[in-house]
């Protein structure tokens, strides 16, 4: 399968037929200027998740049109421009719900209702400034759902999230624990980038770790890596046929250090317990 990228000639092809020649040539001016300073990247842009499985805003847009009748709201961006004070920041918000209210520090920024073939609530024209901003959504009348996107504080520590705490010991069975860095209010922080490392003790091992960027060529086996909008991805298992408990420590230079404990699960002993009784 070939990828495709936002710069590939292959893109600029597919509209040329509907462009000017001037503004054609100007469009391969750009492209040259843009690949002569892409980064290597290891995968494509596209896609709802990124290679470490973490949801993209793109993933929101598809659940409120693919769950009409779940609960749901979704603000971008995140609310972490201190270099765009009294700036325009254009909000976007995906919603389930038929209509949606956007706040800034409380202030009402107005009602926004989906009209027909429209899949997002658009406010433009929002000067910037720190703080809270909130979307509440309505449907047939009713709240619907709520969310919110703050100003964080600077990164002062780590929270491990496991998708589970109990491991079999199958030689296949993995957990995948995201590591989210967080602020003194216990707020995710968006722009955080540290370098994290992980490692384990008892019968186990770190079978990978990713961060989600496109344009980090750091191997998947490496336990070091920076963190990419915020977040780590640490995925391990159980040493076929142990037992007992693993311990995850995941750590980064002013942030301390995080440890979770995991229950290896061992069926084949299990077994033999029910067989002996």
């Amino acid at each position: 399968m070939s990828l495709c990228f936002n710069s590939d000639k292959t893109v600029l092809l597919n509209h040329a037929a509907a462009v000017s020649k001037e503004e054609l040539k100007k469009q391969e001016e750009e492209l040259k200027k843009i690949e002569q300073n892409r980064p290597t990247s290891r995968s494509s842009y596209f896609g709802i998740v990124d290679l470490a499985g973490f949801p993209k805003d793109r993933y929101y847009l598809y659940q409120s049109r693919w769950r009409p009748d779940y609960p749901m709201v979704h603000i971008l961006p995140h609310w972490n421009w201190e270099d765009k004070n009294g700036k325009n920041v254009p909000v976007f918000v995906y919603s389930s719900g038929d209509e949606v209210e956007l706040f800034l520090n409380d202030r009402s920024l107005g009602k926004k209702f989906k009209q027909p073939y429209e899949y997002r609530f658009r406010w433009d024209s929002v000067c910037y400034e720190s703080g809270e901003l909130k979307a509440i959504a309505y449907k047939d009348g009713k709240k619907w759902a709520e969310k919110h996107v703050r100003t964080t504080g600077k990164p002062v520590k780590l929270k491990l999230t496991p998708d589970k705490t109990v491991l079999k010991s199958d030689g296949e069975d993995l957990i995948f624990v995201r590591v989210s860095i967080l602020d003194a209010d216990g707020n995710e922080v968006p722009t955080a980038e540290p370098v994290i490392t992980s490692s384990v003790s008892g019968p186990g091992v770190i079978v990978a770790t990713d961060n989600g960027d496109p344009t980090c060529l750091i191997p998947f086996h490496e336990p070091e890596r920076p963190a990419f909008n915020g977040l780590y991805l640490a995925i391990v298992k159980a040493r076929k046929g142990s037992e007992g408990k693993l311990r995850l420590r995941v750590e980064a230079d002013g942030l301390g250090k995080e440890e979770i404990d995991f229950q290896i699960q061992n069926e084949g002993l299990e077994k033999r317990y029910l067989l002996t009784d």
